[in-house]
This record gives structure tokens, sequence and C-alpha cells, in this order.
């Protein structure tokens, strides 16, 4: 049995770019790639994975999802730089975001770890499918998106760098009073701020959990029954009324919500079976630090990341 981290890199990414200062010795912003490198490391010393997989959303990575819900991941604020950093303008802070993202998978192409990014495919679900086609495998998500917790179960757990918390489905439905193999509905249910998503009216998880108590169970609870079990209620509360009301909201939420089944095509399935099928085991450490020289890293111990690719690497 293995040991696979999957990491939802751009995620990631632009954490590391929101809040690592790090200036090259010319001055250029290289937060996005020192903090990500940084957190890398941590996270292979940590978790000790024998393969990792890298997923980034790919080129046009939202418009499946869009078809449904056209307002899907609109209105979202830029990523900007570190706060500290004022010497670039808008223009000159956009090229540079693009440049470290850019360099990050060139730092990254160097390592014995897959790197995946495919066109019209989200990162969610390529993680999704990687997590089915490894169902027997130890998982370890990495990122601080709420959506995966419908994919933990006996082997797959989430690790939220930004809360600095492990959840596995135990933790899920203790914390939440929802199984994860509900957690999409009840997301669909309550709405998703952050991804333009809105919900029905009143509707918070707590008020879910609380309401509908089948959800706790490990068994799938459907739409179909959610509706059936609202008309049954005698004196409906505001909230049974809006969700009968509020029918193909939620069924267009779940659409787009869920990861039990990726909405992926015949051949990006294949995509990522090849990235499976064909893991990579070069490690050119010597690129590597030439890179870093050349980015103007400074002293900085990278030990540990070398020693855990060095293990990768050596299978």
């Amino acid at each position: 049995m293995e040991r696979i981290m999957i990491v939802d890199m751009l995620n990631m990414y632009y954490r590391a770019y929101i809040v690592d200062p790090s200036l090259s010795s010319n001055g250029q912003p290289i937060g996005g790639i020192k903090g990500s490198l940084k957190i890398l490391q941590k996270l292979c010393r940590e978790v000790k994975p024998s393969k990792v997989y890298i997923c980034w959303d790919g080129r046009e990575g939202s418009s499946k999802r869009r078809k449904t819900i056209k307002e899907y991941k609109e209105g979202r604020k830029p990523i900007r730089l570190n706060r500290g950093i004022r010497n670039l303008s808008e223009e000159q802070e956009l090229q540079n975001k693009i440049w470290q993202q850019l360099r990050l998978a060139e730092y990254i192409n160097n390592m014995p770890v897959s790197q995946i990014m495919i066109d019209y495919t989200e990162a969610d679900d390529v993680i999704a499918a990687l997590c089915n086609f490894h169902k027997e495998d130890n998982k370890v998500i990495v990122s601080s998106d709420k959506d995966f917790f419908q994919l933990l179960d006996d082997t797959t757990v989430l690790y939220r760098p930004v809360q600095k918390e492990v959840m596995n489905k135990n933790r899920v439905t203790d914390k939440f009073l929802i199984h994860p193999s509900n957690f999409a509905l009840a997301r669909a249910i309550a709405g998703d701020k952050s991804d333009n998503l809105p919900g029905v009216g009143g509707a918070g998880l707590k008020t879910i959990a609380k309401k509908f108590p089948d959800m706790c169970g490990e068994e799938t609870y459907t739409i179909k029954r959610l509706l059936s079990d609202c008309e049954k209620v005698e004196n409906k509360l505001k909230i049974h009324n809006a969700i009968i009301e509020k029918k193909e909201l939620i069924e267009k939420n779940y659409k787009i919500m869920q990861l039990y089944t990726p909405s992926i095509s015949t051949a990006t399935s294949a995509i990522i079976k090849e990235h499976i099928k064909n893991y990579p085991k070069q490690f050119a450490k010597t690129n590597i630090r030439k890179m870093m020289i050349e980015d103007g890293f400074g002293e900085m111990n990278w030990g540990d990341l070398f020693s855990s690719l060095n293990k990768i690497h050596r299978g």
C-alpha cells in the first residue's frame, strides 16, 4: 500500500504568494515560489509520501461548471501581493504573479513528482479522480478548500495548511454532524460565497444538520429524499418551504459541487491514468539548486526537501 500526497497547488501557491514577503537579490518578489517550496518541504517531511501529485486548474478549467451556472466563480477579487511590497505597478504585479507560477512549475518539473494540468478541467476533479484511481492506497489531500471534505473515507484525509488541521471522515462528522458522503448536498443547500453560488436563505450547515439529522449517517442522503422529507413535515418551517421552492438551485449547486463522480471526460480520465502509470522518477537536484541561485533565494536549508525527494526518487 502506497502513501499518496495530492496537492491542490493553486490553493497553496496563492497562499504563499500573498503571505511570503521574500524578495530576490535584485528586489523581485519571489514569495510565491519560495513559500510554496517551503510548504512542500514541510509536507514531505511530515507526510513522508511515496508519491506526490501536484494538481493545477487547467486552461478554462471552470468552463464546464459555468455551463450549469454562468455566475460560477465570478466577482472574485484579484490575488494581490504581500501588502508590504509596494514597488510594483498593477501590471508589473500581474506579470510577476504569472512568472512566479510558471517558474514554480519549472522547479517541480525537476522533481520526482507528477504535475497535472489539463485543459478545461479543474484541479478539484483531477484530485477526486486520483483518489478514485488510488482507492486502496492511503491518501493525504493538501488544500484549505472545504469541498474536499466529501472525499474523506477510511483511506483519505485532508490536511488544511491555513487552518493547520488534519481532517478525516470522523472529525468532519463530529464537527459538522454531517457525514462526508452527504457533505456535497449540505453545501449545495447552504451555497458557497467564495464560488459565487447562492444557497437557500437561512440554511447554514448547523441548521441543515439540525433539521436533517440523517445526513450524519454514512448512507447517501439524496436530493429526492431531502424533498420528500420536507414535503412530509406537517408544520413546515421556513427552511422546509425554502428547500422545496429552491429545488432547481440545489440541483444545480450539487451538480457543480459534488466530486463523488468527477466532472471529467473519458479522454481526461485516460490522461490522469497515464500520469499514474508513467509516474516520473527523475530528480534533477543540480538544476533545482542552479535555479535557486539564479532566482536569488539567499541562504536557507533545503536539506529536508532534497532528502524527501531523494527517497521518492529511489522508490
